[in-house]
């Protein structure tokens, strides 16, 4: 009877942990081949089975983050606004949990950001309050790179005379890049945001056509991910037609 009970509690306790590890995998291969159905199936299966546990909402949160990101890049405006709400309530009950302020304030100049995508005419009043977020998330932790991210998000995005900036943007990523591979335990394993914000650095050496800084860091995603579609079979093909064409 004691060895039935002491199996079950492991159980209690590794079966969570297993699934976490799934959907991280799962997520990372979706990623990886482009297929976003997948993607949203991880999400949907998380949002159906939520835990009040930090580690779960908080990756759940990275994963509604990314997907809205993508609906917004093919302008299926009613998803990325559907997600965004979920994405926002559990953001709002990771904070009453008390977890860390500078990711929290780092998602919400995240979402300030999307809410301009859904809606560009709302820029002049909720831009301000992106920056300030993503420049409160690095105060709060300086050694966390999603506060970079963000306000590299928002010097890219922002109209040259208001303030924005893509030299400033790049330089806000790299930093951001540094912080990741000093965790590569955290960061660099089946982790789609290392591989997201190479593809970042890249596009945004591209765009202000530095065509060969670009090329470096689509190669650098390709040399960590080889099988990394996005890059491999558009990203690279679009930049050497680009350069051929300059």
């Amino acid at each position: 009877m004691e060895r039935k009970i002491g199996i079950l509690i492991v159980m209690l306790v590794l079966v969570p942990m297993l699934l976490s590890a799934s959907f991280k995998t799962r997520i990372y291969r979706a990623y990886i081949s482009n297929n976003m159905q997948a993607w949203k199936t991880v999400v949907d299966e998380m949002e159906n089975s939520k835990t009040g546990e930090n580690s779960f909402l908080s990756e759940l949160v990275n994963y509604e983050y990314g997907y809205i990101g993508y609906c917004l890049g093919i302008d299926d405006n009613q998803s990325a606004e559907k997600y965004l709400d979920l994405a926002e309530t559990n953001l709002n009950e990771l904070e009453k949990l008390g977890y860390s302020p500078s990711v929290i304030e780092a998602y919400r100049s995240a979402f300030y950001g999307y809410r301009i995508g859904l809606s560009p005419i709302k820029a002049p009043f909720i831009g301000p309050k992106s920056i300030k977020q993503g420049e409160q998330s690095i105060k709060s932790d300086p050694q966390h790179p999603f506060g970079y991210i963000q306000l590299g998000n928002a010097q890219f995005y922002m109209p040259t005379i208001f303030g924005g900036s893509k030299t400033q943007a790049i330089a806000y990523f790299q930093k951001a890049e540094k912080l990741m591979e000093s965790s590569p335990e955290i960061w660099i394993n089946e982790n789609w945001n290392y591989l997201s914000l190479l593809t970042l650095i890249g596009q945004s050496f591209e765009a202000i056509k530095e065509f060969e800084k670009a090329e470096i860091y689509y190669n650098k995603a390709l040399e960590h991910e080889p099988k990394f579609n996005w890059v491999k079979n558009e990203l690279l093909p679009k930049l050497n037609k680009t350069r051929n064409n300059e």
